[in-house]
C-alpha cells in the first residue's frame, strides 16, 4: 500500500470534476475537492502520493474500512449471477440481508423495509408512523440531522434545514439533553435528564397529544456533535411515547452497526423504539444501502392494508450481498468488540489526556469508535472557537486546525466547532495512536485561537 504519483491523472480528474461535478452542500466556486486515487482499510491517498489516515470513516460509514477483500468478492460473485432484480420478489441476497438485521436489531423490530440510505429511510419511517397513527406531527430535536430529502431536512435541526424549511412539513422542534450547553440550567446528568423529559412532554401537551405521530431521535446524534444521552433518557421518552400512542423511532443511520461499540446505539441504552432507521454502516457504503427495522404492530398495520411506497432499488441485490459480506465479516473478525475495547483501553483516555493539556478542548464525548472534541476560546466561559455557523473569515481557526490536520496526514471530520474522531471501527491500535498523535500537534494551532 504504498502510493504512486501520478499527478497528471490527478489533474485531469481534477479538471473534469471542476467542470461537471455539483458537489453537495457546496458554493461550487469556493470548493477545492482533493482528487482521491486510491484507499484500503484506515487509509486512502492522492495522485501526489499524499496518503492520509481516514478520521472520518467516509462520511462515518466504512465502519470496516476501505476495500475490505471479502465484501468485494462478494460484490462481484453477486454481480456474476444476478446483478439487479425488482423489489416485489424474493431474492436470495435480499432475504439474507434482512434476515441477518433482524438478528441483530433490539426487541420485535423483525421486519426490514430496504431503501437506498438514510434519508430515504426516515422519510419512510415518518410516513409509516403517520399512517399507522392516523396523526399529522412529527417531533425532533435541534441538535439532530436525519437527511437531505425535503422531509428528512426538515425534521433536521441544524442549520442545514433553514434554506429547505417551508414550516408546513408538520414538524416540531425541541430540546434534547446536553448538559455541556444546556438548555435546561442543569448541574448534574440527573437534572439534565428530568429537566429535558419534562420539556419534551410539555411540548407535548402545548401541540396536542393527538396530533404527534412521531419522536425521532438519533440514538446518539452525529454531527450534531456526538452526545451521548445521559442515564434514563431515552427510557423516558420511550415511556412518553407509551404513554401518548406517539411512535418512537430512533435514527441509528450514523451510530449503527458497530460504530459504539454495539451492533446499535440502542443497546447501549437497553430501548427498544417501534422504527428504527439505519445505512451507512450496513455494508461500510460500498453500495448505497437504507432501510427501517419495523415492529410486530406497526407491520401489522399493513399486514392487508398496502403500504403506499416504495422504492426501485429497495433491496437491490449487489447492495444487499455486500451487506451480507460485511456482517458477516464483523462477526468473523470481532469488528465491534474491536470498536469497544479500542474506544475504552486507548481512544478515551488519550483523548481526556489530549483535552488536559490543549487549552482548545472544552469537552471529550462519545463511545466506541464515535467521538467527539469540543473545541473553545475559552475553558471557563465554554465560548465555542467560532460561532454557530460560522464561514468565511469567522471560521478562521477551525479552518486552519482542520488543514493542519491534513498536513499531519489524518483527515479530519470538523462541523462547527467540533472535531469528530470516528475512523473505522475495525482499525489497529497502531494506527489509531497514529492519527492521535497527528490530532494533538493539529489541536496546537487551534490553541493559538485560545484567551
Amino acid at each position: 500500500m504504498t502510493p504512486q504519483p501520478h499527478p497528471e491523472v490527478g489533474a485531469a480528474v481534477k479538471a473534469a470534476d471542476r467542470a461537471h461535478v455539483f458537489h453537495s452542500w457546496s458554493a461550487q466556486e469556493l470548493i477545492d475537492p482533493l482528487a482521491v486515487a486510491g484507499a484500503e482499510g484506515s487509509y486512502f491517498w492522492d495522485y501526489d502520493g499524499n496518503r492520509y489516515l481516514d478520521f472520518t470513516s467516509g462520511l462515518v460509514y466504512t465502519n470496516i474500512g476501505y476495500q475490505h477483500p471479502k465484501v468485494v468478492a462478494a460484490i462481484q460473485e453477486q454481480a456474476a449471477k444476478l446483478t439487479t432484480f425488482a423489489p416485489a420478489f424474493a431474492i436470495e441476497a435480499r432475504s439474507e440481508a434482512a434476515r441477518l438485521i433482524a438478528e441483530r436489531t433490539p426487541g420485535d423490530l423483525d421486519k426490514i423495509f430496504f431503501t437506498n440510505g438514510g434519508a430515504d429511510a426516515v422519510e419512510h419511517a415518518v410516513r409509516m408512523a403517520r399512517l399507522h397513527t392516523g396523526r399529522p406531527k412529527v417531533l425532533s430535536a435541534y441538535r439532530s440531522y436525519h437527511g437531505g430529502t425535503q422531509q428528512a431536512v426538515n425534521i433536521t435541526g441544524d442549520p442545514r434545514r433553514w434554506a429547505s424549511d417551508s414550516a408546513s412539513a408538520g414538524v416540531v422542534h425541541f430540546w434534547a439533553p446536553f448538559l455541556y450547553r444546556s438548555r435546561f440550567y442543569a448541574e448534574t446528568e440527573e437534572q439534565e435528564t428530568a429537566r429535558a423529559l419534562e420539556h419534551l412532554e410539555t411540548t407535548i401537551a402545548f401541540e396536542g397529544p393527538a396530533t404527534v405521530a412521531a419522536i425521532i431521535l438519533e440514538t446518539i446524534p452525529g454531527t450534531a456533535g456526538i452526545m451521548v444521552p445521559p442515564p434514563g433518557y431515552l427510557a423516558g421518552v420511550r415511556e412518553i411515547c407509551d404513554k401518548y400512542g406517539i411512535v418512537f423511532v430512533l435514527d441509528e443511520v450514523m451510530a449503527g452497526f458497530g460504530r459504539t461499540g454495539e451492533w446499535f446505539a440502542a443497546d447501549l441504552f437497553d430501548v427498544t423504539p417501534d422504527l428504527m432507521t439505519f445505512a451507512k454502516g450496513v455494508n461500510s457504503g460500498y453500495v448505497p444501502l437504507g432501510g427501517v427495522a419495523i415492529s410486530g404492530a406497526i407491520a401489522e398495520t399493513f399486514g392487508k392494508r398496502p403500504y403506499p411506497g416504495g422504492l426501485t432499488y429497495s433491496g437491490h441485490p449487489l447492495a444487499c450481498a455486500a451487506a451480507v459480506a460485511t456482517i458477516d465479516v464483523m462477526a468473523e473478525e470481532g469488528v465491534v468488540d474491536n470498536a469497544r475495547h479500542l474506544g475504552t483501553a486507548v481512544l478515551e483516555p488519550a483523548l481526556r489526556e489530549l483535552a488536559a493539556r490543549h487549552p482548545s478542548v472544552g469537552e471529550v464525548r462519545g463511545t466506541g469508535m464515535f467521538w467527539a472534541l469540543e473545541l473553545v476560546k475559552n475553558k471557563e466561559t465554554r465560548e465555542p472557537l467560532v460561532p454557530y455557523n460560522a464561514a468565511g473569515e469567522a471560521n478562521a481557526p477551525m479552518a486552519a486546525f482542520a488543514a493542519a490536520a491534513k498536513k499531519q496526514g489524518i483527515w479530519p471530520f470538523v462541523n462547527m466547532n467540533r472535531t469528530h474522531v470516528v475512523p473505522p471501527c475495525n482499525v489497529s491500535e497502531a494506527e489509531l495512536k497514529e492519527g492521535l498523535a497527528a490530532l494533538d500537534v493539529a489541536l496546537s494551532v487551534a490553541d493559538e485561537h485560545t484567551e
